[in-house]
């Protein structure tokens, strides 16, 4: 690999471009806008809004989605699931498991599994 390949891969990694795409798309194909660009646009711009603080970041769910997919996760309903669940919940999701701090020993509660999703 190229030295100029492998500093491209390494700025998109650093600023997290891949999943801010990824993102993106799933928003874009969720929503269907009519006027996509427009869309992109202000998703931007709420992104940017959000990590100053000044708005909320635009997510794909909503609480009541995180809960549905925590109660099918949590199939006897103990209130916790494994870290192996909470993986597989991500990849689903198309979310990065790359920075994952969970043990195999901890379980996730439904609070901790809505505030890292």
């Amino acid at each position: 690999m190229a030295a100029g390949e492998q500093e491209g891969r390494d700025y998109l990694q650093r600023h997290r471009i891949p999943e801010l795409l990824q993102r993106l798309g799933a928003l874009l194909l969720y929503h269907r806008p009519e006027r996509p660009r427009e869309f992109l646009i202000q998703m931007l711009e709420r992104v940017k809004a959000g990590k100053r603080a000044e708005a909320e970041y635009p997510y794909l769910m909503d609480e009541a989605n995180l809960a549905a997919m925590f109660s099918l996760l949590d199939v006897v309903g103990q209130g916790q699931i494994t870290p192996a669940q909470y993986r597989e919940a991500l990849k689903t999701l198309g979310l990065s498991t790359e920075d994952l701090q969970f043990g195999d020993g901890v379980n996730i509660t439904l609070d901790v599994f809505k505030e890292e999703v």
